[in-house]
């Protein structure tokens, strides 16, 4: 735990400079990369575990504290912002979603011939919410502890590949940051990496970019249960009786995101105090910082080289589909 508050401490004094603030690094995307150099660096050395398993306290915080950060960002908006996305947003996700999964899925089942488990979990974790949604998915899927591990692997990745890429593309479409923060919300992987993105355009770009992104978080459940009733009803086994009836899947569904939907509300009807705004500011940005920390810190880059080449592939298809997709109708809907 100490290791992860170091990195976190220095993510945020670090991106705070004005040689990184100048590019965009924020301190979540320096956390990731602070938290990759040094678990690969200490593992290195033999004074950190070299299995899969992360430690109890750094899962603490990458789920934990994740969502308790996602939880307080919700007082800094209300439901009036959403109303100001239009229903370009919701179709922009819902595009999103399905082409996505249309063709990773295909790709990665019939193109690049890997396991139906591995490509839908790499699929869902691109299209709706990264590795909460792989997490969700899984006891559908069934895939076991090394193929989510895979899935994850490629979604930080990639999500982090976006974080780098983002402000670049952002200074090269001069486009509006709301606007912008709206393609954020619907291409990046991770909820926290579009907090991260959108922190690095503007506050109107992150306002945007976490609203767009939650309404493809939302869109979690009913993926779930549509994954399993299209292409995973025959999987079920006699352990899936009870009685002779089938037991029901189950489906995880992140409950965090009703509580963000509570400060919303709150925050939409009452005015708290300035000192309140920038207590709960502060406790949001840190708790999302040590989180990306302990991601970046428990990427093990050994799982996907033993995966092989083809999960990252099909990870890569889906990242320029994202943007392709994503900007594209961007533009359109929002000419």
């Amino acid at each position: 735990m100490l290791h992860l508050l170091i990195i976190t401490l220095l993510a945020m004094v670090i991106a705070k400079q004005p040689l990184f603030a100048e590019f965009g690094l924020g301190s979540l995307p320096m956390a990731i990369l602070l938290g990759m150099i040094s678990g690969a660096f200490f593992r290195g050395l033999g004074f950190a575990s070299v299995d899969s398993t992360p430690s109890a306290s750094s899962l603490f915080c990458q789920q934990k504290l994740l969502r308790l950060g996602i939880i307080l960002l919700g007082f800094g908006l209300t439901f009036q912002q959403v109303e100001q996305l239009g229903w370009q947003a919701l179709v922009i996700d819902l595009v999103v979603i399905t082409l996505v999964l249309l063709i990773g899925i295909s790709v990665g089942i019939r193109v690049l011939g890997m396991s139906r488990e591995l490509a839908v979990l790499t699929s869902v974790g691109s299209a709706v919410c990264g590795a909460a949604a792989i997490m969700a998915t899984e006891p559908v899927v069934k895939g076991g502890h090394r193929q989510v591990s895979v899935a994850v692997a490629t979604v930080v990745l990639f999500g982090s590949l976006s974080l780098l890429l983002y402000p670049v593309l952002f200074n090269l479409l001069q486009i509006a940051p709301e606007q912008f923060g709206i393609f954020i919300g619907s291409t990046v992987h991770e909820v926290a990496q579009a907090v991260a993105a959108g922190q690095t355009i503007s506050p109107e770009a992150l306002q945007t970019a976490i609203m767009t992104k939650l309404i493809r978080v939302l869109c979690l459940a009913p993926v779930v249960i549509t994954l399993g009733l299209l292409l995973f009803r025959d999987r079920e086994t006699a352990s899936d009786h009870v009685d002779g009836k089938a037991r029901k899947l189950p489906v995880t569904f992140p409950h965090f995101i009703g509580f963000f939907i509570l400060a919303v509300l709150i925050n939409s009807l009452v005015q708290l105090p300035e000192l309140a705004y920038d207590v709960i500011s502060f406790i949001s940005q840190f708790s999302l910082t040590i989180a990306m920390a302990a991601m970046g810190y428990n990427t093990r880059w050994s799982t996907l080289r033993q995966a092989g080449i083809k999960p990252i592939l099909l990870a890569a298809i889906l990242f320029v589909v994202l943007i392709v997709t994503g900007l594209s109708l961007n533009l359109l809907l929002y000419a």
